[in-house]
């Protein structure tokens, strides 16, 4: 998941805070930047100068430029898999999936602006914009072997017989594919799916609704089955 936000900085202690803070503080300094120049004309210099900082502390946090624009935050995927693994056990995978998502989205709403420049800034740069969907990707694949986690349904790969350490990660994450069944796949693919349409769908009616009330909504619907809502007012 590619976080926006900082509505999880409350948790961890003073020092991660900072981290996150100032992780945010160059991801919003990239976008707005590119958004106004061009991410081909954007430097690692100005953005770190953008932020008060050196561009040695830039790299503490991305290890190119690109993941700035792309906004890569491995921090807020593992939050999110780390909350569905701690959720209490009464609540469904699809409610522990719902609350570990609004957790990392709480501030969706004040940093809506950014959202939209972040988007504009993808579409303009299509190489940005296939490393952003391979970054989601990946993060999906995360999600659902945490998902199969919970669910106890995630057995042990046999060890990989390779001295080759490359060898030896690429078979090992082939194998961890391999052992992921059709529901755990699935319920991160309609997880991170409902979290794209909630936040398209707020954003053409933040005037009249809240987007936790659309976010709430959407997961509703998904928990009874997608079951044909009554006829929605007509709108011009």
């Amino acid at each position: 998941m590619q976080n926006m936000g900082t509505g999880s900085a409350a948790r961890g202690g003073l020092r991660e805070r900072k981290k996150r803070a100032t992780r945010a503080a160059l991801t919003e300094a990239a976008v707005r930047l590119a958004a106004e120049h061009g991410a081909e004309n954007v430097t690692v210099d100005a953005i770190s100068e953008a932020v008060g900082v050196s561009a040695r502390t830039f790299f503490n946090y991305f290890d190119s430029r690109d993941d700035a624009f792309v906004m890569v935050d491995a921090e807020s995927s593992a939050r999110i898999r780390h909350a569905l693994l701690r959720a209490p056990s009464e609540l469904s995978p699809l409610e522990a999936l719902r609350d570990a998502l609004a957790a990392e989205l709480a501030e969706i709403e004040q940093r809506h602006e950014l959202w939209s420049l972040h988007a504009t800034v993808l579409h303009r740069s299509p190489h940005l914009l296939a490393r952003s969907l391979g970054a989601q990707m990946a993060d999906e694949f995360g999600l659902a072997e945490a998902v199969a986690e919970r669910i106890g349904a995630y057995p042990h790969s046999a060890p990989v017989d390779s001295s080759d350490r490359a060898g030896r990660a690429a078979a090992s994450a082939e194998q961890r594919r391999s052992a992921l069944g059709l529901y755990p796949r699935l319920l991160a693919a309609v997880g991170t799916s409902a979290v794209r349409v909630a936040v398209q769908h707020w954003s053409i009616r933040q005037d009249e609704v809240a987007f936790a009330v659309v976010f709430r909504e959407t997961f509703e619907q998904l928990a009874v089955g997608l079951h044909v809502p009554p006829e929605e007012p007509h709108r011009p």
